[in-house]
Formats: structure tokens, C-alpha cells, sequence
């Protein structure tokens, strides 16, 4: 499979050195390509465990699910950028598709990686690309700002994770997925091994983001061009996840009695967070609060590590990834063409564009987990596995549902219903590029509806 993806990925360069008419033609059918080339990844997953690609690269049931968005969302990124980014110079046109495309590649060395040391440092790498699409093609000045809250809250939480690992490869002798375990577990009882843990999750946990260290994310995602708002949302995120999925198991059994307090403030940051929607004016800004509402339920089903837990974790994540960035495509259309983010002076757009209109009913429908979508499926199975820990849970998660639904509604209903306001005297209709963006975006999850075992091979 490397054998195939690998010299596709190469392919995108040649683009570059084509024309401007053809440099975002020839590049998206490259990333089409791409995308479906790693649909292949779908059919060799199973129970039996690892599928090795080289020595350093290998799939899994959790990993590959993570790979197959990755893919699926350059092109995506591309059709969504064409309209702003198209009309830049040449030069800035290919830096970035440069940097979309390096992104990619770093994703995948992550999600693919069989050493924990690889992974870290391309976790590290995806800062690079995005931190330059955040500061560079930001439409507001406060994209600097953003982009420092980005750099370092990141760098804030992974440094104590790299001094954890470099403590576990000296007890282990090894930072292999395979072999990374303690000799003694038993002896795991220190107030120092009590850090050690910590260390190995903070970085994960600013990266989903966990509630309390969330900041840089309502600003990242306000001030990023439409391509930065979409990968952040749909994979950046999922990075903490699938990191901590795959470190925990090494943890035991300092989990069992540190996690308390985490899974408390990621289910309380659900319900705020919720509340913080609801009084939102802006756009954007209540998708990415939306975001940390929904990693907080995936938060609290990894830490509870129970097969359920897990399952649901991933399931939410992928469908989450699909919703949210169907949902900031969505902003994007509202935006070129009132150019304001703000949702009051952009009301009643039903009127002028009723398709566009329909695709925000399914988008919002599918933000609020309506059944039976898998949305729904990854949240029952995690509200489940947390309600068999402590039925106090049941409290938190119930109300936090309830919310999510009242804003989700909220942003419908603000953007779309009501009297189109006086200042909007003609816009411009919807396209053809758009309606096969949202199309993209929400026919997987209706196909993951009837095949879900493409996600978790152990829910079919």
C-alpha cells in the first residue's frame, strides 16, 4: 500500500511547476487520488491486529480510520480554498497547497507510526504548516495573537511530555508500541511516577483541547483561513485522542485512581462550554466552542478505558472530524458573501440560497447527534460506559446533550430563519464546487450508518 500512496503523494509536487490556470486543477485530482488509494487501507483492516507498511509504518483497527480522514480531507481543503486563495499570486498560491500538502504527510507518519518517538515528533511537525496558515493567510490582524496562543500552549504541553518519554525509554529500553511496558507496574506508586503520568497525557490532553486549557482553540480557529479551521477541526484534534488511546495502556495502573478529575472537568467543560454557544455571536467561534464541548465526552470514554469507552471515542472523533468541518465550510459560504461573521447581520439566508440552506439542516442535525447517525452511536456508547463507572455521570452528560442540541438549533435558526436584514442587497448564488464540498462531507457519515464496522471493526 505505501508502495502506492507514497509516489502519488510525490506526484503533487510536479503540479507546481504547471501554469495557474492548471495549479488547482491537476492538484485536487492528485489529492482525489490520494483519497481513494487509502479507501484500500479500509479493506485490509481487521481484528487480527497490525498491517505493516515498512519498519517504521504500520495500520491498525484505531489507526486507519484516523488515515483514511486524513486523506480525504486535502481535497476537501482544496475545493473549500479555491475562491480566496485562487486569486493570490502564484507564488503564495503554492505555498499553499505546499503547506496543506506537508501537513498531510506529517499526519500520516503520525497515525502510522509504531514509535512512540516518531509519533511525538510528528505531532510536533503538523505545528509548523499550521501555524503558518493561521499567520500567514489569517484574514484579521489578531491572527498573530492566535498564532502565539497556538505555539504556545502546544509547546507548553509537549515538552513534559518529551521528558516522559525519554524517562520511560530508560526503564523500558524501548518506546515500541508492541513492547512499551513496565517490568514491575505494581511499583508505579511514587508522587513522582504521579508527574510522570501527568507528563505523558498534558500534551494530549491540550491538544483535544481538555476544558480549562482550551484558549488557543477559539482563537486558532477564528483567525485561520477556511483550510486551517478544517483540519484543525477534523484531524489536529484527533491527534490528543489517538495519542492517548495508544500511551495509556502503558500507564496502568496509575490511571485508575488519577483519572477522576480529568473526566470530571472534560464532562463539566461539555456543559459549559455549551452555555458558552449559547450566548456566541460568532459564527465560527461557536463551531470551535462546539469542538471542545464534543472532546470533552471523547475524553471522558478514554479515560474510563473500557472497550465501550474506546469504541465510542473513535466512532465520535470521525464523525465529529466530517461534522465540524461540513459545518465550518458552511461558515466559510456565509462568510464570502456577507463578510461578516457575526450571525445577526447574516440572518435569513434561506430566503436567498434554499439549497445551501438544506445542507445546513444536515449539518446541524448531525452536530446534535440525531439518530441514527453515527454521532449518536460514538455518544450512547461513551454516555454508556461512563454511566457503568458512576451514575452521577448520567447528570452531567444528559445536561450537556440537551445543551448541545438548544445552540446547535440557536445557530440554524439565527442563520437561516428570520428576515433577511436590509444591508444584504444581492448575493451571490450558491455553486456547484460548494454543494460537491458539503456532498463530500456528509455522505460518509451516511455511509458509516450501514457499514460502521469501517470505523471500529470490534462494533459490527
Amino acid at each position: 500500500m505505501l508502495k502506492v500512496l507514497v509516489p502519488t503523494l510525490m506526484l503533487v509536487p510536479t503540479t507546481w511547476l504547471t501554469c495557474s490556470k492548471w495549479l488547482w486543477p491537476t492538484t485536487l485530482t492528485h489529492s482525489f487520488l490520494i483519497a481513494f488509494i487509502s479507501t484500500m487501507w479500509l479493506k485490509n483492516m481487521s481484528e487480527a491486529g497490525w498491517t505493516f507498511m515498512n519498519l517504521h509504518m504500520a495500520t491498525d483497527p484505531l489507526s486507519t480510520p484516523l488515515l483514511v480522514l486524513t486523506c480525504w480531507l486535502l481535497p476537501l481543503m482544496i475545493l473549500a480554498s479555491q475562491n480566496h486563495t485562487s486569486l493570490e499570486p502564484i507564488n503564495r498560491q503554492r505555498m499553499y497547497i505546499t503547506l496543506l500538502a506537508s501537513l498531510q504527510i506529517f499526519l500520516i507518519l503520525a497515525f502510522s507510526a509504531t514509535e512512540v518517538l516518531m509519533f511525538y515528533v510528528m505531532f510536533e511537525a503538523t505545528l509548523i504548516p499550521t501555524l503558518f496558515l493561521i499567520t500567514r493567510w489569517g484574514n484579521q490582524a489578531e491572527r498573530l495573537n492566535a498564532g502565539t496562543y497556538f505555539l504556545f500552549y502546544t509547546l507548553a504541553g509537549s515538552l513534559p511530555l518529551l521528558i516522559a518519554l525519554l524517562l520511560l525509554q530508560n526503564n523500558t529500553g524501548t518506546l515500541s508500541l508492541f513492547t512499551m511496558q513496565f517490568s514491575d507496574p505494581s511499583q508505579l506508586s511514587t508522587f513522582a511516577d504521579k508527574f510522570w503520568w501527568a507528563g505523558c497525557l498534558l500534551a494530549f490532553l491540550v491538544k483535544m483541547p481538555l476544558y480549562g486549557i482550551h484558549l488557543w482553540l477559539p482563537k486558532a480557529h477564528v483567525e485561520a483561513p477556511i483550510a486551517g479551521s478544517m483540519i484543525l477541526a477534523a484531524v489536529l484534534l484527533k491527534l490528543g485522542g489517538y495519542g492517548m488511546m495508544r500511551i495509556l495502556p502503558s500507564l496502568e495502573p496509575l490511571t485508575k485512581d488519577l483519572s477522576y478529575p480529568f473526566i470530571i472537568f472534560a464532562l463539566w467543560g461539555v456543559i459549559m462550554t455549551g452555555l458558552i454557544c449559547l450566548r456566541q455571536t460568532d459564527l465560527k467561534s461557536l463551531i470551535a466552542y462546539s469542538s471542545v464541548g464534543h472532546m470533552g465526552l471523547v475524553i471522558g470514554g478514554i479515560l474510563i478505558q473500557t472497550p465501550w469507552g474506546f469504541a465510542g471515542a473513535l466512532i465520535l472523533m470521525i464523525a465529529h472530524g466530517l461534522t465540524s468541518s461540513a459545518l465550518f465550510c458552511l461558515a466559510n459560504t456565509n462568510y464570502e458573501r456577507t463578510h461578516s461573521r457575526t450571525m445577526i447581520l447574516a440572518r435569513g439566508l434561506q430566503m436567498v440560497l434554499p439549497l445551501m440552506a438544506t445542507w445546513w439542516l444536515m449539518a446541524s442535525l448531525a452536530n446534535l447527534a440525531l439518530p441514527p447517525l453515527p454521532n449518536l452511536m460514538g455518544e450512547l456508547m461513551i454516555i454508556s460506559s461512563l454511566f457503568n463507572w458512576s451514575w452521577w455521570t448520567l447528570t452531567l452528560t444528559g445536561v450537556g446533550a440537551v445543551i448541545t442540541a438548544g445552540y446547535t438549533l440557536h445557530m440554524f435558526s439565527m442563520t437561516q430563519r428570520g428576515p433577511l436584514p436590509t444591508h444584504i442587497i444581492a448575493l451571490e448564488p450558491s455553486h456547484s464546487r460548494e454543494h460537491l464540498l458539503m456532498a463530500l462531507h456528509l455522505i460518509p457519515l451516511l455511509l458509516l450508518i450501514l457499514k460502521p464496522e469501517l470505523i471500529w471493526g470490534w462494533t459490527a
